[in-house]
């Protein structure tokens, strides 16, 4: 099996490409992937010279979220949910500038790393979901994320109704920079770069540690926070009945709310 992650520099060395490298699972986030992302964008920003990283997925999808296959075994929820937050953060309070390279589909945590990202360039075939209500599960991080540039009212519908949307609809609700064909989706993410090491490095890095500060609470706060809710209001039942329709191919039976 390939590596999950694959970095490689393009032209210029003060940008790097990472690349999700799982296409036979959609790019699905296994513990492995989220691991390796995680010490990808900490060895980016450690590098001084690093200034921008494309991340893009390799394949017919940008990432199908979490792989619900390696989810279904015990612990490995937990684990994943702790790790998918401190990848979020790295990649968030980074000083380097990222650009997500999104095309196909993007659901669960995957859009989660286009909402932890500074630029998103998305094909015009780009599909983005959130069926973790549908899976039995709260979209806590995703969620936490999104606020932060998606209306209130239309954050409410995308995460309780576990909508799909297109890249026309995610560019309107600010989740989307730009809408490119396939062809021109890499060729726009190395321009979006190229506007990056033309600026400042330093300029940049503080502007982005300043649109972090003037949020009431910083992003690693609110990812703690959502992290914290994740586990103290997960439904055990629900989330197994979830994945099992899931994996069965059948409409979810779910049983009566609690309170």
């Amino acid at each position: 099996m390939p590596n999950p992650v694959i970095t490689t520099d393009i032209s210029n060395p003060a940008v790097a490409v990472i690349s999700m490298n799982r296409p036979e699972k959609r790019n699905a986030l296994s513990l492995q992937l989220i691991t390796e992302l995680t010490q990808a964008f900490a060895d980016s920003s450690r590098d001084r010279s690093r200034r921008a990283v494309i991340l893009r997925g390799e394949g017919k999808g940008f990432c199908a979220g979490l792989d619900l296959d390696e989810m279904s075994q015990a612990g490995n929820a937990e684990m994943a949910a702790t790790a998918l937050a401190e990848l979020y953060e790295v990649m968030a309070t980074s000083p380097v500038v990222t650009i997500a390279a999104a095309h196909g589909a993007a659901f669960g945590g995957g859009v989660g790393l286009i909402a932890a990202s500074d630029i998103v360039i998305a094909t015009d075939d780009l599909k983005i979901g959130f069926p973790e209500v549908k899976r039995g599960l709260t979209a806590a991080l995703i969620t936490t994320l999104l606020r932060r540039t998606v209306p209130d009212r239309a954050l409410r519908e995308l995460i309780v109704l576990g909508l799909t949307i297109d890249a026309k609809q995610a560019q309107s609700l600010q989740m989307v920079n730009r809408i490119v064909g396939v062809d021109q989706l890499m060729p726009t993410a190395n321009d979006y770069a190229k506007q990056v090491i033309a600026a400042a490095p330093n300029a940049v890095a503080r502007t982005k540690k300043l649109l972090d500060d003037i949020h009431v609470r910083g992003v690693r706060d609110d990812l703690q926070m959502a992290l914290k809710f994740h586990f103290e209001f997960r439904h055990e039942g629900e989330l197994k009945e979830g994945v099992a329709a899931f994996h069965e191919k059948r409409e979810p039976r779910w049983g009566l709310r609690d309170s």
